[in-house]
């Protein structure tokens, strides 16, 4: 994917996030509410009360100025990424199949979670733990970045970086696996039918169900691992045998349904623009 391609798949994404982030503020509450603590919120709709009513509305966008930072470079890598390797992948009549395309989404999730996902979403995270705190300590997002790399230093915006590995590899090997197979299945013996973009659309919305469905479990470990009480977890696999001994099975399952809303909206989103700007840009040179 060329890099003018890229700014407008970060903007489609920043947008999509400004409009959606109170379901990602009260997916990654529900995730980090802990049912041995006892559990803060009976559910969604009491999540969303509690935060309006002690900090009002502004209150679900806290930590949104991370991932908003993060949009454009974030959509870079993976676009980037999955373009270099699947044109090395495709076969002689330039066809990608279904499982190189899940190959290759599968390194575009982790050369992003390594470069930009896990520093972003550890101060995200961080962020709306510590709303959640009896004494916030963070005053905003260059104040809190500030203070996490001045009290635990550059590790501290790497916590969690095995589940975010394993979270977002799993995400894009997913949505690249569905989305491929989708768009060869409707392109059929025709590799030049033009696909609109309500379709790449639904395709989008689909890939991104099949990706909530399929690492929920991974999302929630790596939302403990990033958590402000991450210290009680020794790795990745003690984070996951405590969850499962402690809260059980369903536990992996918290803020499925506010991550489905926001995932859904986003995968389709950003594959419309990502897709109607290759079009364009295949008129001026060869991007595929």
């Amino acid at each position: 994917c060329l890099p003018p391609s890229l700014s407008p798949c970060g903007i489609a994404g920043g947008i999509e996030i400004c409009i959606t982030f109170p379901t990602e503020y009260v997916k990654t509450q529900l995730q980090l509410d802990e049912k041995a603590n006892p559990p803060k919120y009976r559910g969604i709709g009491d999540c969303v009360k509690q935060t309006v009513h002690g900090h009002g509305v502004r209150g679900l966008y806290r930590g949104l100025s991370s991932l908003l930072y993060g949009s454009i470079p974030k959509s870079a890598v993976r676009f980037g990424v999955f373009e270099y390797l699947s044109n090395h992948a495709r076969d002689e009549a330039g066809k990608l199949n279904s499982t190189r395309g899940l190959l290759c989404g599968l390194g575009a999730g982790v050369m992003e979670a390594v470069v930009i996902v896990c520093p972003m979403e550890t101060v995200k995270v961080k962020f709306i733990h510590d709303q959640s705190s009896a004494n916030p300590k963070y005053r905003g997002f260059y104040h809190g970045v500030r203070e996490i790399i001045r009290t635990q230093g550059i590790r501290g915006t790497y916590q969690g970086l095995t589940a975010t590995v394993l979270k977002q590899g799993s995400n894009q090997a997913i949505r690249f696996y569905v989305m491929t197979s989708l768009r060869n299945w409707y392109k059929g013996d025709n590799p030049n039918k033009a696909i609109n973009p309500v379709v790449t659309g639904t395709f989008g919305a689909i890939a991104g169900a099949a990706s909530v469905f399929g690492n929920t479990p991974l999302d929630v470990i790596k939302t403990r691992m990033q958590g402000l009480e991450a210290h009680k977890y020794k790795s990745t696999l003690d984070c996951a045998v405590k969850i499962m001994r402690h809260e059980g099975v369903r536990a992996f399952y918290k803020g499925t349904v506010p991550r489905l809303g926001r995932v859904c909206l986003d995968v389709a989103i950003v594959f419309i623009i990502y897709e109607e700007v290759v079009k364009v840009l295949n008129t001026v040179w060869k991007t595929e």
